[in-house]
Formats: C-alpha cells, sequence, structure tokens
C-alpha cells in the first residue's frame, strides 16, 4: 500500500479508531482483524458505512449503508435499493465484501447483519426466521427504504422468503443463491448426508483450525490453500443463482425450488463453485448479478413510464 492510498484509508478512518491504525503498521492484530479493518476502510471510500438502528429496546442491529443517506445528501437521482442477506458463518460485510463494493456505484447498497451475528443484538429470547425478517423489516424502514430488492445467501434466503412473504410492499424482488424456502427435515437431513456431518451445530460451529478448514471446503468447489405464500408480483421476479458444485443445497434443491416457485423463476447456475460461490468466484458472481439487477431495474423504468406515459411533442 502506498503513502497515498495509506493516507485516504486514515482519513476513512473515525479518530476514536485510528488507535488501531497504528497497531495494524505495528503487527499487533490478527490476519482477520486486520483485514476487517481494511476492508472497513475500503468500503467507506467506496460510499458505504456502518450505521446502528435500534429496533426496539434491547434489539439494535449493524446495518452498512450508503454514506449519502447518513450525510443526508441529495443525489441527482435515486438509485434502486438492495439489500444482501447472509448466511451462517460470517457476518454480512464479510459475505458480501465483493459484491457491495462492485455494485456500490450504480445502486443503494445495504448490507445488515442478522441478530446474533456481527454488530446485531438482542435480549429477546426468539430466534425464529419470522423474528429476523420482522426485524430486518423495520430497520430498512428506519433506514428510509421504502422498497427493494432483496439478494439472499443459504439462511438469508429464507429470511427473503419470510420477507417477501409477511411485507410483500417493500420488496418488490428476489435473488435467491444457494438457499431454500424453509429448511424442512427432509432437506436438513439431506444436506446432512451430503456433507457428511450428524448435525449443523457440527457443521457450522467448529471448535477447532481443522473444523474451520473443513466448513470452508465443504461449502466451496475448490477453496484456495491460505496462511406457501402467493405474492404474484414477487413470484414473477425471483431469480435463483447457484453454485453448481453446492453440497449442502445442490443443484436438485435449487430446481425442485424452482418448482416450488411455480416455474416462474430463473435458474442460472455458476460452474466451478460451491456454497460460497459469491466468495468464491465474485468476479463471475457480480457479472451475473449486475445483469440480473440492470433488467429488473429496466423493467421497473418501463412500468414507471407505462404509467406515466410521456406527453407528445407537438
Amino acid at each position: 500500500m502506498n503513502r497515498r492510498m495509506w493516507s485516504d484509508l486514515t482519513l476513512s478512518i473515525e479518530p476514536e479508531n485510528r488507535r488501531d491504525l497504528l497497531r495494524v503498521r505495528e503487527g499487533k492484530m490478527s490476519f482477520l482483524k486486520i483485514y476487517k479493518f481494511l476492508l472497513h476502510g475500503v468500503l467507506k471510500l467506496a460510499g458505504i458505512s456502518p450505521r446502528t438502528i435500534e429496533i426496539e429496546p434491547g434489539t439494535i442491529m449493524n446495518f452498512w449503508v450508503p454514506t449519502e443517506t447518513i450525510n443526508n445528501t441529495n443525489t441527482k437521482r435515486k438509485k434502486p435499493a438492495v439489500v444482501f442477506l447472509h448466511g451462517f458463518g460470517f457476518d454480512g460485510i464479510l459475505t458480501w465484501q465483493f459484491q457491495a463494493l462492485a455494485l456500490a456505484k450504480e445502486y443503494s447498497v445495504y448490507v445488515p447483519d442478522f441478530l446474533f451475528f456481527g454488530g446485531s443484538i438482542t435480549d429477546k429470547t426468539e430466534r425464529s426466521v419470522e423474528f429476523q425478517a420482522e426485524c430486518m423489516a423495520k430497520g430498512l424502514r428506519k433506514l428510509g427504504v421504502e422498497k427493494c430488492t432483496l439478494v439472499g445467501f443459504s439462511y438469508g434466503g429464507m429470511v427473503g422468503f419470510k420477507m417477501a412473504e409477511m411485507y410483500p410492499d417493500l420488496v418488490e424482488s428476489m435473488v435467491v443463491t444457494c438457499s431454500v424456502m424453509a429448511l424442512t427435515e427432509s432437506i436438513s437431513n439431506a444436506g446432512l448426508e451430503r456433507i457428511g456431518f450428524p448435525s449443523w451445530a457440527d457443521y457450522l460451529l467448529p471448535v477447532s483450525v481443522k473444523g474451520v478448514e473443513t466448513l470452508l471446503q465443504v461449502a466451496t468447489y475448490s477453496f484456495p490453500k491460505l496462511p406457501n405464500w402467493i405474492y404474484k408480483d414477487i413470484l414473477e421476479n425471483i431469480y435463483l443463482l447457484w453454485g453448481q458444485n453446492d453440497k449442502i443445497f445442490d443443484l436438485g434443491t435449487a430446481r425442485n425450488l424452482k418448482q416450488q416457485i411455480r416455474e416462474k423463476a430463473s435458474l442460472e447456475y455458476i460452474e466451478k463453485s460451491g456454497h460460497l460461490v459469491q466468495l468464491e468466484r465474485p468476479f463471475v458472481y457480480n457479472s451475473h448479478l449486475k445483469k440480473i439487477l440492470a433488467s429488473l431495474w429496466s423493467k421497473e423504468k418501463s412500468h414507471a413510464t407505462d404509467a406515466f406515459p410521456q406527453p407528445k411533442k407537438k
């Protein structure tokens, strides 16, 4: 990193956190902490900043949001909102880092942490998908999001489907990656059998370095070695974007999901990628995602033109 880049990064960090910047330079932080620290700086330079939202007393959610919404700056045109919902294992911004950076210029990008992940906490005992969906919707409303496209990965896809069911006025469309509508017993058992684990806790909550390595190897195709609802408008705008070699929710699961939503969803898969497709092949994933979002935005503008036709010139 050259001196200019380091200077820009330093200016993007809040004064109270610059002590950590010195720790980075002195080599006193772990690799992951250093990576997250630098990633957060790059995100801020790209116009995405963290914001904490109180959903209700005792329940707080962390969102990465367009910096312009925090500063209340006016933009020349209102960009469509895209909300990225993460799965188990990582927080929101680690899961969607490549997509957030790639789309921030053309879209209003929102990357939340689910409750019990990252910076989101609650004193409630509720653990259901419905509770996550309710809190997510409340948080987005407080951020001023009226309509959005949800991009849900794994567990995030399940929460996304529930949000679409509960809040059809909020969710305009969905892009679903390696997920299901609900984790039924049969789907759960089939997934565990494919990956060779007795329970999801054993897989998702490793207690050793080897366990973490296994988690990543199972969730990817070739991980690099390192030091019942019917909302027709929504159903017509669901896109399934899958890793071809997903061992947890395989292509058979994807095709079953496509049939569940009455064949109105499109299904695309990315070769040589597993469950963590957006991290494993980010450039290919981003290319597919950009095409999907562009088609959605084009369709929305077309509908707006049809609803409010321009007067003909005399």
